[in-house]
């Protein structure tokens, strides 16, 4: 038997039922908690006021369009245990629309390289900053004006705020625009760290890609190195993962992302969920087109240069299953980074459903309640891990391929845990 290919050809047929609501962590919950509602505190001069988000949607996205939830044009799936190593994968990387009728095209396979979006908060990010605490040049309490001097945010937000999403900043904010146009990195970067923040620091959890900006910046600060090199030099190389960059490389197979810029374009438009004073039109550089082989995130392709801290990396299931299993090991990422700096890393914050850089939720299995860490990624992918447990999961799929509506990413990421469930309990003695 092997629930994970059964699971993968269903899903690319039957999109999944919508995950039960319930609060941030209490289910197989992929997406940001509830609690960053649009136009309820903090706007900053001359933004519309929008309606309130809608949980479970990660910022700078939105799931939309007319029509049924439909199911991603394909889907791999994978699970590393102690008792047994499985992978599916069904349907087509790349797809035709015509007359309003999704078409496949080349087939996916385990060897796809696929756009990680908020993946990379953790694989890139997180994990260099668990480097570079370990070696002891950031700390996780010590003020983010001590790395990035021009942080708007005041001189008590610390880098811990950041991974928690606790520093009360934007959710998203249209970099590319306010940065004359996109194009210029480091002014696009500035603009991240002088933002006026949006809530009150320490509050409440605001999922935030621009806190993530933020993070990869002060990578680069203390590393001494762009960001890029940084995470080749603290996280890819150490870890043998060499299909993971910030490129997809020339000549590989590659999952088209996203149809092309209308997401973004929609969410300025309509001010939902984050108002801001821009429309869509204030912008002339939209990709109209398939997004293939480039990040589908407007911030990171636009204005940041395909690299930055929240979004940006590509990579192979292969070597998603490897990072997730130097997480899941006995040493963590092999001995790399103290015991110590893992287990305040791993640990929960404040808000339920939260670690510093990492999701948490919770996995039952032959009688057990496990907890997993990992992280989601709105084209499509999510990483999850057990510490200590050698127990590492991996979805990837590009569900915006779709005329209509795409299915959450918590309802496949729902629909590998109950297939890794499943697994377990046949296989486990």
């Amino acid at each position: 038997m092997n629930a994970l290919l059964d699971a993968a050809r269903s899903l690319v047929v039957h999109p999944p039922p919508a995950v039960p609501p319930g609060p941030a962590g209490a289910r197989h919950h992929l997406a940001a908690p509830p609690g960053a509602e649009s136009g309820t505190s903090g706007g900053a001069p001359g933004t519309r006021t929008g309606t309130p988000r809608a949980p479970g949607r990660e910022p700078g996205t939105r799931d939309g369009g007319p029509g049924a939830v439909e199911p991603p044009a394909g889907v791999v799936l994978a699970a590393r245990t102690p008792w047994f190593e499985l992978t599916g994968h069904a349907g087509h990387r790349t797809a035709r629309f015509d007359g309003g009728v999704r078409a496949g095209a080349e087939p996916m396979t385990i060897g796809t390289h696929h756009d990680l979006a908020s993946v990379t908060k953790m694989l890139a990010t997180t994990t260099a900053l668990m480097r570079l605490v370990s070696g002891g040049l950031v700390g996780l309490d010590v003020p983010v004006r001590h790395y990035l001097p021009r942080f708007a945010g005041g001189d008590e937000v610390t880098v811990r705020d950041l991974l928690l999403h606790r520093a009360g900043l934007w959710e998203w904010w249209p970099l590319y625009i306010a940065a004359d146009q996109g194009g210029d990195a480091e002014a696009a970067g500035r603009l991240a760290e002088e933002l006026p923040p949006r809530h009150r620091p320490r509050t409440a959890r605001h999922y935030s890609d621009l806190g993530f900006v933020l993070l990869g910046r002060i990578v680069a600060r203390a590393s001494g190195l762009p960001l890029d090199r940084a995470v080749a030099a603290l996280v890819t190389g150490p870890l043998g993962l060499p299909a993971t960059r910030y490129a997809a490389p020339a000549g590989t197979e590659v999952a088209t992302g996203a149809r092309d810029d209308r997401v973004e374009m929609a969410m300025l438009d309509t001010g939902r969920p984050y108002p801001t004073p821009y429309r869509a039109a204030d912008f002339t550089r939209w990709r109209r087109g398939p997004v293939h082989g480039q990040v589908s995130d407007g911030n990171a392709f636009h204005a940041l240069g395909g690299v930055s801290g929240h979004a940006g990396l590509f990579s192979t299931v292969p070597d998603l299953l490897r990072y997730a299993g130097a997480l899941a090991g006995p040493e963590p990422l092999g001995g790399l980074v103290r015991p110590e700096t893992a287990r305040e890393f791993f640990a929960p914050g404040p808000d339920e459903g939260q670690s510093p850089g990492f999701r948490r939720y919770r996995l039952r299995a032959a009688g057990e309640t496990l907890t997993v860490l990992g992280h989601p990624g709105y084209v499509g992918c999510a990483v999850g891990f057990v510490p200590g447990r050698d127990i590492a999961l991996v979805l990837a799929a590009n569900r915006l391929l779709v005329t209509g509506a795409p299915v959450p990413t918590d309802a496949l990421w729902h629909a590998l845990l109950a297939a890794v469930a499943a697994q377990i309990d046949q296989a486990r003695p």
